[in-house]
């Protein structure tokens, strides 16, 4: 391994040359000196430029010699691998399309505005959990998750791949007769297919085989943040995801021995039933208490019937907003739309303040703000009225004489309507910790 003293960006590819005893020489060519962002998570983080929107003209104006794409091709591991696979790549018209769309978007900012080479580490998964990608050692740290960990690992290790297939094909049957059961009544159906185990259990291996096989593994690349793009897969057990990202966070930093910069993407809005999508985004947002973290809030970027929304350039734009803003101290128009600041209760009306106000708050559509309910101590969620006032935003209802909690944006594919002056999405947010439904998952399916 070899260390440097920290060098100067450079615009021009240099030649690295290792001399070793008896002349032995080493020289790898075409070595750029700049900012380096890693990128993990499940499919939307995997997802590529050439499935995003726009691709044509994405396509044609993706001439960057200095940004560079890092694809880690390691597999899982069910111990910590110090040895990877992948290859670096230029952004060229015609490698774009296999880049992360996310990362992509996000460095093209990050370069264009800080003006130095960027590279882009990919190491991401579809369709897995949190579980796979934080230590064990981390994950056995708390009674909760230590308790999730095992049973997971109990149920990996006793998986028997000879029943798998037929298991998969009555997962398959149950499906499609819900699907035809839905089309046949004129109702819309979003479930995703269920996946091949098989292939699956080869894809993410068992608790912290990911975080064994494809981040281990990349110690101790030297950083400038980390990004991450996942929930979808927690979103049955979402309880946890608060404590689980926490731990995320702090055990890749334990692993690089350095405070990283960390920012996840809030999942967006879909059509998912329970509550889910909602608890999983407002763990997402307790999470930012951890030092020098972010969230780029994209209530309005999903698609209702479309797990994986094809507009990724505002999800990178948004991304940068944060960083270029924190990590790089450039001036931009906000860091993160609203967040929820406290609240009061004031007669029949709960005031709720916030900050990254940034300009003001506002209506995103310009008239009155909608997505805000209110209840009483009864727990029965009324339609409210919301007016903002300076940086916060009051709330009542006239069905509610004696409120006790406000609720916004609280659903799965909810109505959002409040911003920044930035134009930001404010975060879904609760005033209440009361227990919430999870959907069971439909019978037969995991």
């Amino acid at each position: 391994m070899l260390k440097l003293d920290a060098l100067k960006a450079s615009a021009e590819p240099r030649t690295l040359v290792v001399t070793g005893k008896e002349g032995h020489k080493l020289e790898v060519k075409d070595v750029l000196v700049g900012e380096v962002w890693l990128g993990s998570g499940q499919s939307n983080m995997a997802m590529t430029v050439q499935s995003s929107n726009h691709f044509d003209a994405e396509k044609a104006a993706a001439n960057y010699p200095l940004i560079r794409h890092y694809q880690e091709s390691s597999t899982h591991s069910a111990t910590p691998a110090t040895e990877g696979k992948g290859a670096w790549s230029a952004c060229t018209p015609d490698n774009v399309g296999r880049f992360s769309a996310i990362l992509y978007f996000f460095g093209r900012e990050i370069h264009q505005e800080v003006g130095v080479p960027v590279g882009l580490i990919n190491t991401s998964v579809g369709g897995t959990p949190i579980e796979s990608w934080v230590s064990a050692e981390a994950q056995s740290s708390n009674p909760e998750t230590k308790a999730n960990f095992d049973a997971k690992m109990k149920d990996y290790l006793a998986f028997d791949e000879k029943k798998a297939p037929e298991l998969f094909q009555k997962q398959m049957a149950t499906w499609k007769a819900a699907v035809a059961k839905a089309k046949a009544n004129g109702t819309p159906f979003v479930t995703p297919a269920p996946r091949d185990p098989l292939a699956m259990r080869k894809l993410k291996g068992g608790p912290a085989g990911l975080f064994n096989g494809k981040v281990v593994n990349l110690v101790p690349y030297t950083l400038r943040g980390m990004l991450w793009y996942q929930g979808e897969g927690n979103a049955g057990n979402p309880g946890l995801y608060h404590k689980q990202l926490s731990q995320l966070v702090t055990s890749w930093r334990t692993l690089w021995k350095d405070e990283v910069p960390f920012a996840w993407v809030q999942l967006p809005n879909y059509t998912s039933p329970g509550e889910g999508w909602p608890r999983v985004r407002e763990s997402m947002m307790k999470t930012l208490e951890l030092p020098k973290t972010g969230m780029a809030i994209t209530i309005d970027l999903g698609d209702a019937k479309d797990i994986h929304p094809k507009n990724k350039q505002d999800v990178g734009k948004r991304l940068s907003f944060w960083a270029l803003g924190t990590v790089y101290g450039k001036n931009v128009l906000a860091i993160s739309g609203p967040l929820p600041a406290g609240s009061s209760i004031s007669g029949n009306a709960i005031t709720v303040s916030f900050k990254h106000t940034n300009g003001g708050l506002k209506s995103m559509q310009g008239g009155a703000l909608t997505g805000f309910q209110i209840a009483g101590e009864d727990k029965q969620w009324k339609t409210a009225e919301a007016k903002i006032v300076g940086e916060t935003v009051v709330v009542s209802s006239a069905e509610v004489a004696q409120p006790a909690a406000v609720r916004y944006a609280w659903k799965d594919w909810p109505e959002y309507s409040l911003a920044n002056g930035a134009g930001l999405p404010a975060s879904p947010f609760r005033t209440d910790d009361w227990p919430v439904a999870v959907a069971a998952a439909p019978k037969g399916k995991k």
